[in-house]
This record gives C-alpha cells, structure tokens and sequence, in this order.
C-alpha cells in the first residue's frame, strides 16, 4: 500500500489552515483518510477565540479517531457527531452562530475489504481511479454553481448563500450540515486508487487549466503530491499581480494532496 501526504501552507509566516491525516486500523484490516481545508475569516472579529487551524485540527483529529474506530457509524453520522464534538468543546467560550464562527470544507473516505465510502462537502475534491485506470473526480459543486453577484463581498456571500439553502455548506458548528454532504459507496473492487485535495491544489485544473482531474492524478502517481504543489506555486507566482484567473482572491493559497493505492 502507497500512501502520500503533502500539505504546504499558502503563506509561510501563517499557519497552515488545512488538516490530512491517513488512518490504519490495528487489525489492518481497511483505513480512512480525511482532508480538510479550514475557511479563512475576512478581517475583524469572526466571534470565536480560536483559530481556523485549531478548529481544523480538533476536527480533523475527531474524524480521523471515528472513521477507524467506529465502523457501524455511516461517514455522515461521523461527521455529525464530530461537529457536535468540537462545538461543545468552545460552545462557552464562542459565538457559534456567527456566520464566519471557524468551519471547513471535508473530504472523507473510508475502505474496508468489501467497500470504498466517501463524503465530500464543499469545494475539496476526492478523486477514483478504477483498476483499469479511469479517473472519477467526486465533487460537491454547489459553490462553483453559484451566481457571481451572491459572492461579490463577504458580507453578501455570508447573508445570502453561506450554510444556507440554495447555497451551499461547509463542516461548522451544526451537526446537521453533514446530511448535505455528498455521499456514496463503492464496491471495493471497483477502486484502485483515491486522491483527495483541497482547492489550494486543485487550482491546477478549476483556476489554470493545465489539465483534466485524470491529467492531475497522472501527474501525482507518476511524479507524487509535490510535484503538484509545486506546479501550482509555480502558476501562481506568475500570475501574481493580475490574479487573472476567476475568484483567486489569494495569490497562494494552503494546498493539500493525499494520495492513497488501496
């Protein structure tokens, strides 16, 4: 079994917002991986104490704990009981009704001998290679299918479309947002591979269009996750002062690429 994990912070003097983990029972008996990538908040106050990495990372830590221990569980009960997990763990400190209260996008993923299960909601990405080498990308694409003018300014995004119907969701402080995750299962025979990557990454296909989702994972599989970070960086670098390329309001941003052979 290969496994690869490369995340790299968009900004070195900023912590890296995003979480991977990659997650083997003791029985070796299947595994999990989970991707997030933690929102950045505008500037001002976001009504909690805490930062979007720790939020990443206590959920992130929860996920990957649950996903391995508790195989009756579906993956959207998982993650609804992780939320409600970090939720009460700031609850008293936070206002977690704010619409920018630290959240994050989730990819989920878990296999056992029998099946592959997967989650995604928000912008990240889960891709599948079958073992005869086709490439499904697996995206939840209601951000991407939203009018421009109901992103024009935060202000209006948080108001109008932000964990909110017609809209579309990111892993908060409601436990319920994980019944509008993505969700599927795949007989385990049917995949031979799974890459997730969080959009700081995937800026390769959805902003420069270098390539196609099965160009990306050639590229992972055959020169690995850095060799696609770095070719990213490279893109952004150039175009850093036009920032040309639709809705790229950050010149660099944390990209993640988890890359696993069943």
């Amino acid at each position: 079994m290969r496994t690869e994990l490369v995340s790299e912070p968009g900004d070195p003097d900023r912590p890296n917002e995003d979480f991977a983990s990659v997650g083997l029972p003791a029985s070796g008996q299947g595994g999990s991986l989970v991707v997030l990538d933690g929102v950045t908040p505008p500037q001002g106050d976001y009504g909690c104490v805490h930062s979007v990495a720790w939020f990443s990372a206590r959920l992130g830590g929860s996920l990957t704990e649950l996903s391995v221990s508790l195989r009756d569980l579906t993956l959207s009960e998982i993650l609804s009981r992780a939320i409600r997990r970090v939720a009460d763990a700031h609850a008293d400190t936070c206002d977690l009704s704010h619409p920018r209260t630290p959240q994050a996008t989730v990819v989920l993923a878990r296999w056992s001998a029998a099946e592959v299960e997967y989650l995604v909601l928000s912008d990240s990405a889960l891709l599948v290679e079958s073992p005869i080498g086709e490439v499904t990308a697996l995206l939840d694409d209601r951000l991407s299918r939203l009018p421009r003018t109901s992103l024009a300014t935060d202000a209006v995004a948080d108001t109008t479309v932000r964990n909110k119907e017609g809209g579309f969701f990111t892993a908060a402080a409601d436990p319920s947002v994980a019944s509008r995750a993505v969700t599927g299962t795949l007989p385990r025979t049917s995949v031979r591979t799974l890459t997730a990557l969080t959009d700081g990454a995937t800026r390769w296909v959805e902003k420069f269009h270098e390539g196609d989702w099965t160009a990306l994972f050639t590229l992972v599989r055959k020169e690995g996750a850095q060799a696609l970070v770095d070719r990213v960086r490279a893109l952004e670098a150039a175009d850093a002062q036009e920032r040309v390329h639709l809705r790229r309001s950050k010149t660099h941003d944390d990209a993640t690429v988890v890359y696993v052979e069943l």
